[in-house]
């Protein structure tokens, strides 16, 4: 690929698509230049980050999980619905599944996930959306924040791209928490993420990642 050749990013998402909204004002904003959102993938029907996809002018599909009888036939149509637009790299903006591990090894270093916790805190099976902040506070812990990883065979375990810190109020709810995280961390370091990936400017040695 000519290294001036803008990267095709595909975004998977399965609900509201706050995070998704981030990279269509970046892109908009010129932040994202060395990608271009070319199709917005859901694992359910009528989401609201569908109507934000539409709304930018992004080609929005709804591969629906339920209507395949095993994760095996869904991972196999989304691959499909990727591979037909020459998708290069993935982000996932609150795709609320697990991808499989023959899935991930067709997609090497070019898929990555926004997690609202410092990794490797608060993070795992189990660990998404509400929980973990309800976690966080249920912990007592005075810092929390965002981190945006490569996606592996290990849920939350890929190799670490950017974090950002966030301050707990004292009194916050989880959902308040929930917000603030999104504003002061998800939402700048997604983008952020995005663009390297796509500037080809993320290099892997180990477990570090090292940004050029």
């Amino acid at each position: 690929m000519n290294i001036h050749t803008k990267k095709k990013i595909g975004v998977l998402v399965s609900g509201g698509g706050t995070n998704l909204q981030a990279l269509l004002d970046a892109e908009k904003r010129g932040d994202l230049k060395s990608g271009t959102i070319s199709v917005v993938i859901s694992s359910k029907p009528d989401v609201f980050a569908l109507e934000r996809a539409k709304k930018a002018g992004v080609e929005g599909i709804c591969v629906d999980r339920k209507s395949f009888k095993t994760k095996e036939n869904f991972e196999e149509a989304l691959h499909h619905t990727l591979t037909e637009r020459n998708v290069d790299v993935l982000v996932l903006a609150g795709f609320m599944l697990v991808l499989s591990d023959n899935f991930i090894k067709q997609y090497p270093d070019r898929i990555i996930n926004v997690h609202p916790a410092l990794i490797p805190s608060f993070c795992g099976d189990g660990f998404y959306g509400l929980k973990v902040h309800e976690r966080a506070l249920e912990y007592g812990v005075k810092v929390t924040g965002a981190t945006v990883h490569f996606v592996n065979e290990v849920t939350d375990g890929g190799a670490i791209i950017l974090q950002r810190a966030v301050d707990i109020p004292e009194g916050i709810s989880p959902q308040g928490l929930q917000q603030l995280v999104m504003e002061k961390a998800e939402h700048i370091l997604l983008p952020q993420a995005t663009e390297l990936l796509c500037a080809d400017r993320l290099q892997r040695d180990g477990r570090r990642v090292i940004i050029q």
